[in-house]
């Protein structure tokens, strides 16, 4: 079992959504939390929160601005906050974006920026803290994925490619890092009621919204709890709710149900968009 009573937790993407619910949780448990994030005026928001959650278990917290798209930055930033906080123990890397739409409507420049943030970005931070994990023979790394990091969802070819890329990423490096002492988890959330989905939901083409109907949703701090229970446990996939976990073992065991039952909300929307269409022309 884990315990996070005293250690230093550095966590991207920090300022809201599951990043800060993870922050809050893990100060309230005696961590000392560090949080980045590109956006100051959260940022700051965010630090007192984290700080006002971690005071009863006397838990330091220090907030960083930070584009984890920029290795250059995530070198020179994470420098920074190991000199002036500490090295971490922990690396959660919940930074991310997403752009949901038809891949012919996704240039190649936004295709791109969501690959840097979303892996690139996973990558530095993880090649920024492991000389430490290394020297210390300790520490444990959570790389934040999604559901749509193993099953392709319609409207979402940029995310899925990240987040796919996220998980095999971990995989590969949780072998290499296990004799070393140092754990890697994957944390696969279904959707989520933080910031950044309410935001897709505005510009998600209408078939991800019907498949996204069938998915259920969770709080941030429901993702967080199982988060930390995963870290204690040690678990590599750790992916909460029922409904999740019982997708992920569909896809892996009768992969052409899941794509079934996705084409067939496909085909509802498309079918009621054609009689829409139809029906606006009136007859003759």
């Amino acid at each position: 079992m884990v315990d996070f009573k005293g250690k230093r937790a550095y966590i991207t993407g920090g300022s809201s959504g599951i990043g800060l619910a993870v922050a809050k949780r893990l100060a309230s448990m005696g961590a000392h939390v560090a949080i980045f994030s590109r956006n100051e005026e959260k940022l700051d928001a965010a630090l007192n929160d984290v700080r006002e959650a971690g005071a009863p278990a006397g838990a330091q917290a220090a907030a960083f601005r930070l584009d984890v798209a920029s290795n250059a930055e995530v070198e020179r930033v994470l420098a920074e906050a190991a000199s002036a906080f500490g090295p971490t123990d922990f690396l959660i890397n919940s930074a991310g974006m997403s752009q949901p739409d038809y891949f012919e409507n996704i240039g190649h420049e936004d295709f791109e920026r969501i690959l840097r943030v979303n892996f690139m970005g996973t990558r530095s931070t993880v090649a920024a803290v492991l000389p430490h994990m290394h020297r210390q023979r300790s520490g444990y790394i959570v790389n934040v994925a999604s559901v749509a990091g193993f099953v392709g969802v319609f409207g979402f070819t940029s995310y899925c490619a990240s987040k796919f890329a996220v998980i095999g990423f971990s995989e590969a490096l949780r072998g290499e890092l296990r004799p070393r002492g140092i754990g890697v988890s994957v944390l696969c959330p279904p959707d989520t009621d933080t910031p950044m989905l309410r935001a897709e939901n505005v510009i998600k083409p209408a078939e991800t919204l019907k498949i996204s109907e069938g998915g259920g949703l969770l709080t941030a701090d429901q993702v967080a709890r199982a988060m930390i229970d995963g870290i204690r446990r040690r678990r590599f996939m750790i992916i909460p709710g029922a409904g999740a976990r019982f997708t992920w073992l569909a896809k892996r065991l009768v992969p052409g149900l899941v794509f079934a039952v996705m084409d067939r909300d496909v085909r509802t929307v498309q079918k009621k968009r054609i009689q829409g269409a139809q029906g606006s022309r009136g007859p003759g």
